[in-house]
This record gives structure tokens, C-alpha cells and sequence, in this order.
């Protein structure tokens, strides 16, 4: 199904892949995607985009002592949000972690045995950190399911969601291309 050599589409564009918590809320009638949810969305996204690895560029030396200190404070407060995310998890139980992949058109994942019928409307939950309690909440109907997967269209996405997943994708997907294609490459 989901093969990490492979360039990761979905619906025709890139697409984020990974193993994470999700959710699927049969809905015939979603609520209609209101301010509320689409900040919530922002902000769950925002949080997501500010925790995942971005590569430190190096810094002229007499930056050296000032990038240090950043990169201490990082580390203590990835560990903090790391810890209350864990006791968030203890009161809220997330869905086991499914391979995944999504961008602002839509999401593939891996489902059990209660699998949604094609032409369901629902609201999908992505819960895309550990230390990041509240899912992504997306309306969405589900176009397709296989033997072992859902694929789902989403409504529209509020126009800065949709960067910051596009974004995302974007930067995973040049990671995963800078890793083969590395200095580490055995020939």
C-alpha cells in the first residue's frame, strides 16, 4: 500500500505519509466547516508545523554560542510538550496508529474490520503529534474502499490550512529526497 521509496500522491499532488491515530465519524450531515473549527484546524496545523524536524542551518561561529542556547531551549521544551501530551493521552485514549497519507484534497489510511462504505460523509480526526492533544477535523466522504483502505475526498479547506499542509508535504517529501540521494548513499 504506502511504499516510502515512492514519491507520496494523493489525488495528483503530493501528499504527507506517516504512521499516526486516526479516526473516522460517520456523519450524514457534517456540521458545516464554521470560524471555530477552521482556527482550531490552523492552530492544531501551526502547532504541528513548529514540532516537526526542520533542519538547522548552520550559523557563521560567532553565532555559535547564541544557536547553542536556542537548541538547549528546544530540546526542554520539546521534552515539556512530549510530557504533557502523555498525560493529556492518559484522559483522552487516541485510535491505534494506521500508515497514513493526506494533503488539503484528501487522505488515504489503512482500516480494520469496520470500515466506512463509499459515499459516507463523515469528519476524519488526524492526531498528527504525540504532544499535540486536540486531532485535525476534517469533513470529508469517502470515495473509495479496498480490502485494507479508505480513501476520502475532503470539503474545501480554509485557503491558510491548505498551505501549511501543502507546505508540509512539500518539506517532508525533500527530506525524503535529500536522504537517498545523501552523502551517506552507499554506491
Amino acid at each position: 500500500m504506502l511504499d516510502p521509496a515512492d514519491t507520496v500522491v494523493l489525488y495528483e499532488e503530493l501528499a504527507f505519509q506517516d504512521v499516526l491515530p486516526v479516526r473516522w465519524h460517520a456523519q450524514p450531515n457534517p456540521p458545516v466547516p464554521g470560524a471555530s473549527l477552521a482556527e482550531r484546524n490552523l492552530q492544531v496545523v501551526q502547532a504541528w508545523d513548529a514540532l516537526e524536524d526542520h533542519s538547522v542551518v548552520e550559523k557563521a561561529e560567532e553565532n555559535a554560542p547564541l544557536a547553542a542556547e536556542i537548541q538547549r531551549l528546544d530540546r526542554k521544551l520539546t521534552l515539556l510538550l512530549a510530557l504533557v501530551g502523555q498525560l493529556l493521552a492518559l484522559n483522552r485514549p487516541r485510535p491505534a496508529p494506521v500508515p497514513l497519507r493526506f494533503n488539503a484534497r484528501g487522505a488515504l489510511w489503512q482500516a480494520g474490520e469496520n470500515a466506512p462504505q463509499p459515499g459516507t460523509r463523515g469528519m476524519l480526526e488526524i492526531y498528527l503529534h504525540e504532544c499535540i492533544a486536540q486531532p485535525l477535523r476534517l469533513a470529508a466522504q469517502v470515495t473509495a474502499v479496498a480490502p485494507t483502505e479508505v480513501r476520502v475526498r475532503f470539503d474545501p479547506l480554509d485557503d491558510a490550512l491548505a498551505a501549511i499542509i501543502t507546505k508540509i508535504a512539500f518539506r517532508r517529501h525533500r527530506r525524503q529526497i535529500a536522504g537517498r540521494h545523501g552523502p551517506n548513499r552507499s554506491a
